[in-house]
């Protein structure tokens, strides 16, 4: 079966899905997106991605293609007719289509579009851990907010893979590591303590990592969220990172140096099992 797109109001074959070449998400990067889990046929925190949504279209004055309720029927749909059962949907909104000036148009209507796509589930058990590099963080001042402005992540990604390493994780001017180009960054220090980098305007305040932060309270699990150095990630016990898409993934090697034995760490075990069942609980879908 071919895939479906949702381009403003029609479903249509993907590979005919087109927006018009003033679409300000085009000409300027003027425009939000999220991605949300599916996984057994139902999507995965999907509230959280939507309040999120709806403050990055509020930081950029950008109004609502529709409401919450009507959005998640055309989640559902996109879900039902691309026959998926684990997977994404990948949303977007722009201030639509408007004659290239970079002032807002006094007159526009947001633009919207959807796709949909097969992805493997989550395997908490899966061995192994991937390579990252450290690179110098390059992005603006806001990526709290999801902006499709992703050129800076784009080249940091590509700069990871010329490397033979899964992601680059960003580094400000301080020497701190702020999040990966597509995930949130984790460790695990020698003391036993688990870090992340606290949510302010250099991270993307990741779904996945406040589902984790929550299992981690709730299970007992001792954690700090603050900034910790490039020497902190190489001395780490253990590492990961986490998206809608990596789930939890760990980390084997930071610029080179083994974690631990370079394998998964037990407590990365231990979140990524926590994780898993929070995949299969009703509560996490919406």
């Amino acid at each position: 079966m071919s895939r479906i797109a949702y381009v403003n109001g029609r479903y249509v074959p993907h590979a005919h899905a087109a927006v018009h070449i003033e679409d300000r998400g085009y000409q300027f990067a003027d425009g939000v997106y999220e991605v949300t889990t599916i996984h057994g046929g139902r999507f995965i925190d999907a509230d959280g991605h939507l309040d999120r949504l709806e403050r990055s279209l509020a930081a950029l004055r950008m109004a609502p293609p529709m409401s919450r309720r009507a959005l998640k029927a055309v989640m559902r749909q996109m879900m039902r007719r691309n026959r998926i059962v684990n997977g994404l949907v990948y949303l977007q909104v722009t201030r639509g289509v408007a004659r290239r000036d970079h002032p807002f148009p006094e007159v526009s209507t947001s633009s919207l579009v959807l796709t949909a796509r097969h992805t493997p589930p989550f395997d908490a058990a899966a061995a192994g851990g991937v390579d990252v590099i450290t690179l110098p963080d390059t992005r603006w001042k806001h990526c709290d907010i999801k902006s499709v402005a992703l050129l800076a992540n784009v080249l940091g990604k590509q700069e990871a893979r010329d490397a033979g390493a899964y992601e680059a994780w960003l580094v400000d001017d301080a020497g701190y590591v702020t999040e990966g180009t597509s995930s949130n960054a984790w460790i695990v220090t020698g003391a036993g303590e688990l870090l992340t980098r606290h949510a302010d305007s250099a991270i993307l305040n990741g779904i996945t990592r406040q589902a984790l932060l929550g299992l981690a309270a709730d299970e007992g699990i001792e954690f700090a969220e603050r900034a910790f150095t490039v020497a902190e990630a190489h001395a780490a016990r253990e590492a990961f990172l986490t998206s809608s898409t990596s789930f939890v993934k760990p980390v084997a090697r930071i610029d080179g140096h083994a974690l631990g034995n370079g394998q998964r760490g037990p407590l990365t075990s231990r979140i990524a099992a926590y994780y898993a069942e929070h995949l299969d609980a009703p509560g996490s879908a919406a």
